[in-house]
C-alpha cells in the first residue's frame, strides 16, 4: 500500500548583504531547517550570485525530501517592493536588477523582497521584542541608519516602495555630508562613523584629556569608543550622548508622525546599552509632544545579529503568504 508523506511547508529566506548573502529554509514558528550562506562579490552580476546561491540551496533541499517550499522572501539594499527590483545599490555592482523574475529562473513560487531595514521588522514583529505590537519602528543603527516602519501590523511602503528612510531626514542643516549626497542627515550622525566624528569634534573643541587622542582617527570606531567610555573617559561619554540626543530629538519627530508603541534599536551600536538608551530616551521626552510624552518605549532588539535578517526575510514570506 502507498503511504502519502505529508512534507513541512517551509520558506526560503534571502539576506543580500555587502559582505556576505545568508539563506535559510524556515518554518512558520521560526524553527530554521538549514541556514547556509555564500561571500556577495561586489564585483559579481547578480545573475552569478544567485547561480551560486541556488546550487548550494539545491544540495540542501536535495536531501531533505520532506520539506515543501512555498515561497521566497528576500531583504537587500535599495530593494523596491512593488516593481521586485533592487535599484543601484551602493555596494554591489547591479545597477537596476529585476531580482523577483531572476530568481523565478531558478525556484518559481511566490517571491517577495523589500529592504533590509523592513526585513528586521518584520523578524522582530513576529519573533522578536515587537511580537505583539501593531505599530512600532525598527531603527538599524550600523555603518548606515536603517528603519522599517509597521503601522496597523503592516510596512509602511510609501508610493514606490521606498518609505521609510527615516535615516535620511535633516538633524542639522547645512551639516555633515552624508553618503547619499545630502547634508545633515541622522546617519551622518548618529550611524558608527557618526559617532566617531562626534567623538573627535569635542576632543577638538574640549580640554578634557581622553584616550581618544591616542587614537588615528582611521584606526578609530564606535566600539573603542565604547570601551573608553565603560572605563569612565569623558570625551567618549560624551560621544554617546550627543549621538542619543540626536536619535532621541529625532525619534520625537518620528513619534508626531507615527504614533509608535515602540521605537526598537537594534545593531552593533544598539548593542551598547544604558550609555546610549538613557540620552535616547531623555531627549525623546524632552522633545516630544506633550501628547505623546511617557507612551513610547525604547527597546532593544530581541533577536541576534546573525539571525534577524535571514530570519526577518522567511518571516515576511511567511507574513505575505498568509494576508
Amino acid at each position: 500500500m502507498k503511504v502519502n508523506i505529508v512534507k513541512k511547508e517551509a520558506v526560503l529566506g534571502i539576506d543580500i548583504g555587502g559582505t556576505n548573502t545568508v539563506f535559510g529554509v524556515m518554518e512558520q514558528n521560526g524553527n530554521y531547517i538549514f541556514k547556509d550562506s555564500i561571500p556577495t562579490i561586489r564585483q559579481e552580476k547578480a545573475e552569478k550570485l544567485f547561480t551560486r546561491l541556488f546550487d548550494k540551496f539545491n544540495k540542501h533541499i536535495k536531501i531533505l525530501p520532506e520539506i515543501k517550499i512555498i515561497g521566497v522572501g528576500i531583504g537587500a539594499p535599495n530593494a523596491n517592493y512593488y516593481k521586485g527590483t533592487v535599484e543601484n545599490p551602493v555596494n554591489l555592482n547591479w545597477g537596476v536588477v529585476d531580482v523577483v523574475n531572476l530568481v523565478k529562473k531558478y525556484i518559481d513560487l511566490p517571491i517577495f523582497i523589500t529592504n533590509d531595514a523592513n526585513i528586521a521588522a518584520i523578524g522582530e514583529m513576529k519573533f522578536g521584542a515587537a511580537k505583539g505590537l501593531k505599530n512600532f519602528i525598527e531603527i538599524t543603527l550600523g555603518t548606515g541608519v536603517g528603519s522599517g516602519v509597521i503601522v496597523n501590523g503592516d510596512l509602511v511602503y510609501g508610493q514606490d516602495g521606498f518609505a521609510g528612510e527615516l535615516g535620511h531626514v535633516i538633524v542639522e542643516k547645512n551639516g555633515r555630508k552624508c553618503g547619499c549626497g545630502r547634508r545633515g542627515c541622522l546617519e551622518a550622525y548618529a550611524s558608527a562613523s557618526g559617532i566617531v566624528r562626534n567623538a573627535y569634534n569635542l576632543l577638538v573643541n574640549d580640554n578634557n584629556d581622553s584616550k581618544i587622542a591616542n587614537i588615528p582617527f582611521s584606526d578609530l570606531t564606535s566600539k573603542i569608543i565604547y570601551d573608553f567610555a565603560i572605563e569612565g573617559d569623558l570625551v567618549a561619554k560624551q560621544a554617546f550622548e550627543v549621538t542619543g540626543e540626536y536619535l532621541g530629538r529625532a525619534f520625537a519627530d518620528f513619534t508626531a508622525i507615527f504614533c509608535p508603541e515602540a521605537i526598537i534599536i537594534y545593531g552593533g551600536i544598539a548593542r551598547a546599552g544604558d550609555i546610549l538608551l538613557n540620552p535616547i530616551k531623555k531627549h525623546l521626552e524632552d522633545n516630544v509632544m506633550e501628547i505623546f510624552k511617557g507612551k513610547v518605549k525604547i527597546i532593544e532588539s530581541g533577536l541576534s545579529e546573525e539571525d534577524i535578517a535571514v530570519m526577518g526575510a522567511g518571516a515576511f514570506c511567511w507574513h505575505k503568504l498568509k494576508k
